[in-house]
């Protein structure tokens, strides 16, 4: 009787014991952020609801060494079951480690915009974006109507720019834009807000590859301009030891400047600024080009479009197809939708609906996501050829450099890493 007492209870405790329970172990670096715990608390309540015995464990890793934790980690095959990553260079650095996902989540894959940040060289979907990134430039409307300026007609030509920004200097009371390039960030966004329109889609191809160079013509004019709006007081001083985040995007939203070049998804973006201004205080244009004439029938601006951050699936995952199933909620509408209110990313899921969102701002971005979307060509340069342009740009903003110079030693780096044949 006893030893059918004992069997029984061994029983039950296998049956109870954790070894026979799933864990799906995710790296990132936002869990962590009370603004996102609402979206992230849904995709584990709901995929443990529908994955009986399968616990979801986040476990968040600081930002500034997310991807060096995570390669020594993926290199010992030590790695988490899932993972995010940034999209274009960072995630595509990481298709080896990677499983290709297009057969597995497929149906999922179809409402997804900004696939090919998580692209590997064979043209298969590795990670499905979550959100989507890129830059428009928001604008104080106060400011605007108290500089003379209606604020319900933002900018769309260069000319129009100039003219926003004279009225501004004039005021004398705030600059025009707000700058934070400490980093080179405040240049890299520049770049990549005027390359959108100025560039061809073929330019902008050679420019990711190499053949483009930035000695070329076009890329100078985008130099040049950057000289430019600096001679012409578009800018605070000192905005070489202002950092851009958060410090630029914290002056904007105090109404110490009028515009300021910032995100689509994550900070810096219209709902952040809209909760500290009001949403019907912030608008919101894309950056014109120097070199476009824009009309109503050409040159129209652009905005630099790219998935933003994303998941996937580890390929020695030893719970592969758990693992594909949790990164496809992650995508999936219902949770994103949480998202978006929450903490106010543009979602790469098509199927996502933002009718129950009052910012003017983001109404305008839904709008040129379907008309007026260019490559990201910052994000189509390398590390190198990034950290020399922060250089190169804090050099030019103080005068201590020409652009045919900067260029020159801009193609050197270009050459090293991008080689033509």
């Amino acid at each position: 009787m006893r030893k059918t007492t004992l069997m029984v209870a061994l029983a039950a405790l296998v049956a109870a014991s954790p070894a026979l329970a799933q864990e799906i172990t995710v790296w990132d670096f936002k869990s962590g952020d009370p603004s996102l715990a609402a979206y992230f608390d849904k995709v584990k309540n709901d995929f443990e609801v529908g994955h009986k015995g399968v616990t979801v464990k986040y476990v968040m890793q600081p930002h500034d060494q997310y991807y060096t934790l995570l390669g020594t980690a993926l290199s010992s095959n030590a790695g988490p079951d899932v993972f995010l990553m940034n999209g274009g260079a960072l995630a595509k650095s990481r298709v080896p480690s990677l499983l290709k996902l297009d057969d597995k989540a497929g149906g999922l894959i179809k409402t997804l915009t900004g696939l090919d940040e998580f692209k590997g060289p064979d043209g298969g979907v590795y990670g499905l974006p979550i959100t989507l990134q890129g830059h428009v430039v928001y604008y104080n409307k106060k400011l605007y109507k108290d500089a003379g300026l209606d604020p319900e007609k933002p900018p769309v030509t260069w000319a129009e720019l100039q003219k926003v920004c004279e009225a501004f200097k004039a005021k004398g009371k705030v600059p025009c834009f707000i700058m934070g390039n400490k980093e080179g960030y405040g240049a890299e966004f520049f770049l990549s807000s005027i390359a959108a329109t100025s560039l061809t889609a073929q330019e902008q191809t050679d420019f990711a590859s190499g053949k483009l160079k930035w000695s070329s013509p076009q890329m100078k004019a985008i130099l040049q301009a950057w000289v430019d709006t600096g001679k012409a007081g578009w800018y605070e001083k000192g905005a070489n030891s202002t950092a851009k985040f958060m410090d630029e995007y914290e002056g904007f939203m105090r109404g110490d400047g009028a515009n300021t070049i910032g995100l689509l998804s994550d900070v810096a973006h219209w709902k952040q600024f809209g909760d500290m201004l009001g949403a019907e205080n912030v608008g919101a244009f894309r950056h014109p080009s120097p070199t476009i004439a824009a009309d109503k029938t050409a040159g129209e601006p652009k905005i630099p479009i790219a998935g933003g951050i994303g998941y996937g699936v580890n390929k020695n995952s030893k719970n592969v197809d758990l693992a594909v199933a949790l990164v496809e909620e992650f995508a999936a509408a219902d949770p994103i939708k949480v998202f978006v209110a929450s903490a106010g990313v543009v979602p790469a899921n098509t199927a996502v609906d933002l009718s129950g969102i009052s910012s003017p701002s983001l109404k305008s971005i839904q709008g040129w996501l379907t008309t007026s979307v260019a490559p990201t060509a910052h994000a189509n340069s390398s590390s190198e050829e990034l950290e020399e342009w922060h250089r190169q740009s804090q050099k030019l903003l103080n005068g201590e450099t020409t652009v045919d110079a900067a260029a020159a030693a801009l193609d050197v780096v270009q050459a090293k890493v991008k080689p033509q044949k």
